[in-house]
């Protein structure tokens, strides 16, 4: 394999066993799976399926017991320290006592980049999150979709090339969710950064995505992997057409095979 056709993330035979006082819970079941460069990949499945906890591996926030598992051709505790990727929570996670822009560049802070070069990466992704002009503002000041907006741009600022977001848009209305989808596309688009997003809603997971892996309960296992037909340019109204439909239909099926098969 040529190393530009190399997988940005992949993972083989994974798995994860976390060990709680009422005994051992398998998160994660020899889970194989290869992400591309620029793909924008969706995990779906119930709760305590181990889509966060894949996400987590990935980020190195948890330790497999079995399995290996690359980012960018190195582990993920080499990743992480090499700022391979940003990360968005569910929670836009804001320091309340700081501005927007203050928020932005605290990872820039930490990363030791001069003032000058804060300021400037600051602008430009709060300009790709169409926040521009809110940079002086305090989090309790913008709505909670334009928080997680910012959390978006915190995850950006540094630039990495791959983009691990877990369910951020789970709390917001089905409004501002779907204004924050077509956003996120556009941003997607833009940036050609390789992202990984958790979310619990089908129509979410079919409207964003080039692949969706859908996952059955406990222990978290990839049930099905569905590339997606639909163009990447993506209207809302396309979620009408029979091809959404269809692979809608699809997910739903594999999410009650997971079940059925458990």
């Amino acid at each position: 394999m040529k190393q530009a056709d190399a997988p940005v993330i992949d993972a083989q035979g994974l798995n994860l066993i976390f060990q709680t006082a009422d005994g051992p819970v398998h998160a994660l079941k020899d889970v194989d799976l290869s992400i591309r460069k620029g793909e924008f990949v969706s995990f779906i499945g119930p709760s305590g399926c181990g889509k966060t906890t894949f996400l987590r591996v990935i980020a190195d926030l948890e330790q497999p017991t079995a399995g290996t598992i690359t980012v960018n051709g190195m582990s993920p505790e080499a990743a992480r320290k090499a700022r391979a990727y940003g990360y968005v929570f569910q929670a836009a996670g804001l320091y309340p006592w700081r501005t927007i822009e203050g928020n932005i560049r605290l990872p820039l802070e930490i990363m030791g980049f001069s003032r000058a070069e804060q300021a400037e990466r600051a602008q430009r992704v709060l300009e790709l999150v169409d926040l521009a002009g809110f940079g002086r503002k305090f989090p309790w000041q913008l709505s909670g979709g334009m928080q997680q907006r910012a959390s978006i741009a915190r995850a950006l600022a540094f630039d990495a090339d791959i983009l691990l977001m877990d369910e951020p848009f789970g709390a917001l209305d089905e409004i501002v969710r779907d204004h924050l989808n077509e956003q996120l596309l556009e941003l997607w688009k833009r940036t050609e950064k390789t992202i990984g997003f958790v979310t619990h809603s089908i129509p979410e997971a079919v409207y964003l995505s080039t692949r969706i892996v859908v996952m059955s309960p406990r222990p978290g296992r990839i049930s099905d992997i569905i590339d997606s037909p639909l163009p990447r340019e993506r209207p809302l109204d396309i979620r009408d057409s029979p091809e959404f439909i269809e692979v809608a239909h699809r997910v739903r099926e594999g999410l009650r095979a997971g079940h059925v098969d458990d």
